[in-house]
């Protein structure tokens, strides 16, 4: 299981969220017994360590790092994570093939996210430890596969370990993964109503208001999809895709669009990615008490589930 693999006590990763997975959020996930995740996004090299080193002083437990490889400053941070001896790294937007030698002889584990059963095999041809197979209902950036389906066919086309993403909110959704051949889940829709995420009241309240048809995908015909909140800005990125084929005006559009939700609060002109399983966040709490929650779930609904099974006929 994914937690005796990184020597943590859940099998279970915090999504590695534009401007939400910081060096805090992601050292309280660590500190309740997940596997913390920072997002370096577009950061520098100096603010990635900056944020490696807070989350060393403010956790004892292993924490993860994520690296956009489209960001310019890669080769440096990923140089700086080896310096650093980070548990594990996670990878987006590329193949981190090139750095694996380097990044295991640090220590780390390389976990990069596929949506597709041909860049896993990539993944496990350029020597990941780990994949992380995300489906279409996770928020942000997304692939055209759902979770349930992508899975299993990743799990029977590789040899390494597989971590579910996407669609993950209780226990139910970690039976699924691990019934799927899954590991262990990574998430982060039901992490956005933890008391300690660091996104605006307004976000959080978004997300406990969301029902199953509140999210919608934009950017497909950009070849860039991303879930997130129906809004007044989803509504005119869609009809000016449909309209016009200019990428700067949608590139306009969209322009700190995130940081308008994250820290702003403007749920109509921001970007608010979330998940489809927003609609069963219901309330804020705090986030021990939504992994904890996690956890027990699964081990009431695998208790009822070996009941039903009993009491099938064959």
């Amino acid at each position: 299981m994914l937690n005796k693999i990184l020597k943590i006590k859940y099998p279970i990763i915090q999504g590695a969220m534009a401007n939400i997975a910081t060096a805090e959020f992601a050292a309280a996930v660590s500190n309740c017994g997940g596997l913390g995740i920072i997002g370096t996004g577009a950061m520098n090299v100096e603010e990635a360590r900056a944020s490696i080193q807070k989350c060393k002083k403010l956790t004892e437990k292993p924490f993860g790092v994520n690296v956009m490889m489209m960001n310019p400053y890669t080769k440096e941070i990923m140089e700086m994570i080896a310096e650093e001896k980070v548990a594990v790294v996670t990878t987006g937007a590329g193949n981190p093939g090139i750095y694996m030698d380097m990044l295991k002889a640090s220590g780390a584990k390389v976990f990069p996210v596929v949506p597709s059963v041909a860049l896993a095999i990539r993944m496990e041809r350029s020597g990941a430890d780990a994949l992380i197979v995300e489906g279409g209902e996770a928020g942000g950036h997304v692939g055209e596969q759902t979770t349930m389906a992508l899975v299993p066919q990743v799990v029977d086309a590789v040899n390494i370990p597989v971590i579910a993403a996407g669609g993950v909110a209780d226990g139910r959704g970690l039976n699924a993964a691990l019934s799927l051949g899954a590991i262990g889940v990574q998430v982060g829709t039901c992490l956005l109503v933890a008391d300690e995420c660091p996104i605006h009241e307004n976000y959080k309240l978004a997300t406990i208001k969301a029902k199953d048809t509140d999210t919608i995908v934009t950017g497909r015909s950009l070849n860039s999809p991303v879930r997130v909140m129906k809004n007044k800005m989803t509504r005119e990125h869609l009809r000016l895709e449909a309209e016009v084929s200019d990428r700067e005006e949608l590139e306009k559009l969209t322009l700190g669009a995130l940081r308008k939700a994250v820290f702003e609060g403007d749920m109509q002109n921001g970007s608010v990615m979330m998940g489809q399983i927003a609609g069963m966040c219901k309330e804020q709490k705090p986030l021990q008490k939504i992994l904890d929650d996690i956890m027990e779930g699964s081990k009431k609904e695998l208790q009822n589930l070996i009941s039903k099974h009993e009491e099938m006929s064959w």
